[in-house]
C-alpha cells in the first residue's frame, strides 16, 4: 500500500531511464495498487514492463465490496496478478480455497498468476518447511494450468523483517517446489527481503528464476539495481 497517481508517474519516469542497459531476456512486472493501475497502464505502454496488480477477485461482478475483478483489471491492462501473498493469508484470512479461486480467476482472464507460498517463522522452527509449502502447492493448484503460471517463494519470516533466508536455503526449498509440479519449466522467484547487497548471490543459484521485491522495490535506484542484477 504505497504511492499516489502522482508519485506512481514520478517513480516510473525515474526508473524506466535506468532501464537503458538491462539485458533484453529479463521481464520486469510492476504491481501497483489498484488505484494507480490505470495511470501506470498509460505511461507502460509502448515500455518493456509489464503490468501486474496485488490481487483478484473469482467472481466478474458481484456484491463483494472492496474486491476487484479480472474484468475490471482486463480493461486496464493488467497482463500478472499477485495471488496468495503471505500479507493477504496472514491479515485478510486467505485460504487455499481462496487461493486457488483466485489463481482461476486470473487464468481465466488470461493473466498471470504469481501465486505466492512459503512459511512462518514458527513452522520453520519445527522443521515443518517442506511440509508447509509441498501442500500449499497442492491444495493451490489444483485444476490449474501451470503453462501459465509463476511462483514464489516467500518465507513469511524474512519479509519485511531484515531477515533473509541464505541464498543456498533458498535455492534449496525452490528445488523442492519444483519437485512438486508436473511442469518443472515454471519460473519460481524468491521473495522476502530482496535487496541490491543480495540480489547477484540470489540470482546466481540455479534454482531461482526471479524475485518478488517488496520494500526495495519503493526506491527507483535500489529496484533498477536489482533488475540489473550481475
Amino acid at each position: 500500500m504505497h504511492k499516489t497517481q502522482a508519485e506512481s508517474a514520478e517513480f516510473l519516469q525515474s526508473f524506466k531511464s535506468k532501464l537503458d542497459n538491462t539485458p533484453p531476456d529479463r521481464e520486469i512486472v510492476l504491481c501497483s495498487p489498484f488505484t494507480c493501475l490505470a495511470v501506470m497502464s498509460k505511461n507502460l505502454h509502448g515500455s518493456r514492463i509489464s503490468l501486474g496488480a496485488q490481487n483478484i477477485h473469482w467472481e466478474d461482478k458481484g456484491a463483494y465490496t472492496g474486491e476487484i475483478s479480472g474484468t475490471m483489471l482486463d480493461e486496464i491492462g493488467v497482463s500478472y496478478v499477485i495471488v496468495g501473498h503471505s500479507e493477504r493469508r496472514q491479515y485478510f484470512g486467505e485460504t487455499d480455497e481462496t487461493v486457488n479461486k483466485r489463481l482461476k480467476a486470473a487464468q481465466n482472464h488470461n493473466m498471470i498468476p504469481i501465486l505466492c507460498v512459503g512459511e512462518t517463522k514458527q513452522q520453520r522452527d519445527a522443521g515443518q518447511t517442506e511440509k508447509i509449502v509441498t501442500e500449499q502447492i497442492r491444495q493451490d493448484l489444483i485444476d490449474i494450468d501451470t503453462s501459465k503460471l509463476v511462483v514464489a517463494y516467500e518465507p513469511i519470516w524474512a519479509i519485511g523483517t531484515g531477515e533473509t533466508c541464505e541464498a543456498i536455503e533458498a535455492n534449496r526449498v525452490i528445488g523442492v517446489i519444483r519437485s512438486q509440479l508436473d511442469n518443472k519449466d515454471v519460473a519460481i522467484q524468491y521473495g522476502g527481503s530482496v535487496k541490491p547487497d543480495n540480489i547477484d548471490e540470489i540470482m546466481a543459484q540455479p534454482e531461482i528464476d526471479g524475485v518478488l521485491v517488496g520494500g526495495a522495490s519503493l526506491e527507483p535506484t535500489s529496484f533498477a539495481r536489482i533488475v540489473n542484477y550481475q
